[in-house]
């Protein structure tokens, strides 16, 4: 018979795992202030820094940040107002409409995604190598390949 009691975590994976979450809050908390700098929500940068990588339908944008497509359109709304984001038809199905920063939303995406110091200024401090394997160990955990 085997026992249905939950393992005890090591305190080195207990380290981690709350080092990871530190890094995760100073992340988001920077995220949200340059956000601010441009007067936007953390979910409106979040959605216009995906989009500058590739425009996408609402459905893909709330499958890949995780959220109800109903929130996404609310957002895009917002973003096509301040005139960063326009909907156009799918080149591979035009009756389909993705969402695509204009050339500010672009520029504003790019400005944003410089403003985030937290991340590069500790990885400066790593060779190349130990990114490199940094960057290994993180798709590892993430099943990313």
């Amino acid at each position: 018979m085997t026992s249905t009691r939950p393992r005890r975590t090591d305190a080195l994976t207990l380290e981690v795992v709350e080092l990871i979450g530190a890094v995760v809050a100073r992340y988001h908390e920077e995220y949200e202030q340059a956000a601010g700098r441009h007067g936007l929500t953390g979910a409106q940068a979040r959605v216009l820094g995906l989009l500058a990588l590739d425009p996408l339908p609402m459905r893909q944008i709330a499958q890949r940040l995780k959220c109800e497509p109903s929130n996404i359109t609310g957002i895009v709304d917002r973003l096509e107002a301040r005139g960063l984001v326009e909907r156009r038809p799918s080149p591979g199905d035009r009756r389909v409409k993705v969402a695509a920063p204009t050339d500010e939303g672009t520029r504003v995406a790019e400005s944003l995604r410089e403003s985030l110091d937290f991340a590069r200024e500790p990885l400066a401090g790593l060779s190349r190598e130990e990114r490199v394997v940094f960057r290994d160990m993180l798709r590892r955990m993430l099943g990313v390949d």
